[in-house]
């Protein structure tokens, strides 16, 4: 054997050698990518979407309900799309907990990070399907604001808003403090479809579905001195439910240019659909919708995370300003029934409430011990 041939046949296996080890490097990375476990933002992008067409079924049979579109079955094509929503998500949720226990992951372990109070969600919402079902055929289909409250819908939106807010609870979860559209927009959705949700079940008195004092609203609603009460109250509780997230998810991050107005318009583009026909319903939803654009440059300029006291004005900036871009659209066009006296109140007394509420959320510095 010549020099050439031995330094020729060494050579070849020193070049055999890191191809080897390459290869079972591979297989090294191939099973760790087996074991990865199923979470994060693609995660919570599908969540979302999915969770998108679940809402969108709780508004279709709203609306059905609204035009006399159901019977007293519980199986019409709107029970099929909306509890179609539903069985996608709880697909999603299952498949992903089931792949990671598959990888080795403990149960605890194996539940998306963020999302245990999904699956939560997803168990009270079965419950109350299957409730809703017999309550249907015990009871008959409700009608009016008994459709909203029955104890199994009550229920449903429990179940609902528990499960859609799978993605931004992941994202609070996060070590992300600099939250931009790319890291953050499925908990910015995830946030409109809680709170389209929450509107949801407030539609007897959300000020877009029924209009406040106006002389074609319903069947009378709101002229006599409960109905003015009621309406009141309603507007209070309506703001409250809106300012009170909005600002818990701000004290968290200072959220990108135009969050808060996408969150907030689908909320309001949420009641539409139960009236979408009513050219008045439109109007008034742009002109909360146009409110909402200055809150949201107000939240953004602000800035709670870094600077907690503007907490203070903005609390009550927020009503203030959805409710008055609300009767700036109202007044010219229907009109209302409601004295001056009132139709103000219900700017400025929800605007206290929510201030108020701001020291919940942020509340005043106590002394420091022995001073």
């Amino acid at each position: 054997m010549t020099k050439n041939t031995v330094e020729h046949a060494f050579g070849a296996q020193a070049q055999a050698a890191p191809s080897v080890s390459e290869n079972a490097s591979a297989r090294e990375s191939q099973a760790a990518a087996r074991r990865q476990r199923i979470s994060g933002l693609r995660f919570d992008w599908l969540v979302t979407a999915l969770s998108a067409m679940f809402v969108g079924g709780l508004y279709l049979d709203g609306w059905a309900h609204n035009h006399g579109r159901v019977d007293q079955s519980f199986f019409t094509p709107w029970h099929a799309f909306f509890y179609s929503g539903y069985l996608l998500v709880a697909i999603v949720f299952a498949g992903a907990t089931t792949l990671n226990m598959l990888r080795g992951y403990p149960l605890t372990l194996a539940i998306p990070n963020g999302y245990r109070l999904t699956g939560l969600g997803l168990f009270i919402f079965a419950a109350g399907g299957a409730g809703d079902m017999v309550w249907h055929q015990l009871f008959g289909v409700e009608s009016g604001i008994e459709a909203l409250y029955s104890p199994t819908h009550i229920l449903l939106g429990l179940g609902i808003g528990l499960s859609v807010a799978g993605p931004l609870r992941a994202a609070w979860n996060r070590h992300d403090d600099n939250p931009g559209w790319r890291t953050h927009a499925p908990a910015i959705g995830s946030l409109g479809l809680f709170l389209a949700n929450l509107i949801f079940f407030m539609m007897f008195y959300f000020p877009v579905t029924v209009q406040l004092g106006t002389p074609g609203t319903g069947d009378g609603y709101f002229h006599d001195d409960v109905g003015k009460a009621a309406g009141l109250a309603g507007a209070i509780l309506t703001a409250a439910a809106l300012t009170g997230t909005l600002l818990i998810v701000l004290r968290r991050w200072r959220l990108p240019l135009g969050a808060v107005s996408a969150v907030l318009g689908l909320a309001i583009l949420g009641a539409t659909i139960i009236d979408y026909e009513r050219p008045l319903m439109i109007w008034l939803a742009l002109g909360m919708g146009a409110a909402a654009v200055v809150v949201d440059y107000l939240t953004w300029r602000a800035h709670p995370r870094r600077n907690p006291q503007s907490i203070r004005w903005l609390a009550p900036a927020i009503p203030f300003l959805l409710y008055s871009g609300y009767y700036a659209v109202l007044l010219p066009t229907a009109g209302t029934t409601w004295s001056v006296h009132l139709w103000t109140s219900t700017i400025v007394i929800p605007a206290l409430v929510c201030w108020m509420l701001g020291f919940l959320i942020l509340p005043p510095q106590q002394p420091e011990p022995g001073a």
